[in-house]
């Protein structure tokens, strides 16, 4: 009883954030603001998912592994993948929340 209720949670937690990242990238402006949704909130999300897989399927025998792999293997590929986006982004000088030249200003000056 007590491992359904802490899969449960985890499940409902993980779709949670699942869904805000996904309405992040779907609604946030500019590319900047649309690389944290899935980078921050879905990470979150699928890591939850997958410690409740593996919560369950360790209460039912041994120990699962493969579940922990793929969680460790996301939390260290998702934040390496998000800053080379955001490197790409400010190289092709993408319009928005750009670091490099401020707030939208693409000439650098700084009125």
């Amino acid at each position: 009883m007590l491992f359904e209720l802490i899969v449960s949670f985890l499940i409902l937690f993980g779709a949670a954030f699942v869904l805000l990242g996904s309405l992040g990238l779907a609604k946030l402006p500019s590319f900047f603001m649309r690389l944290h949704g899935p980078t921050k909130a879905s990470t979150l999300g699928v890591g939850s998912i997958l410690l409740a897989s593996a919560v369950y399927f360790s209460s039912r025998g041994s120990l699962s592994v493969h579940e922990i792999l793929i969680l460790v293997f996301l939390f260290l590929t998702a934040p390496i993948s998000a800053l080379l986006m955001a490197r790409a982004g400010i190289h092709r000088e993408l319009p928005g929340d750009n670091p490099r030249f401020g707030d939208n200003d693409r000439d650098g000056d700084k009125d």
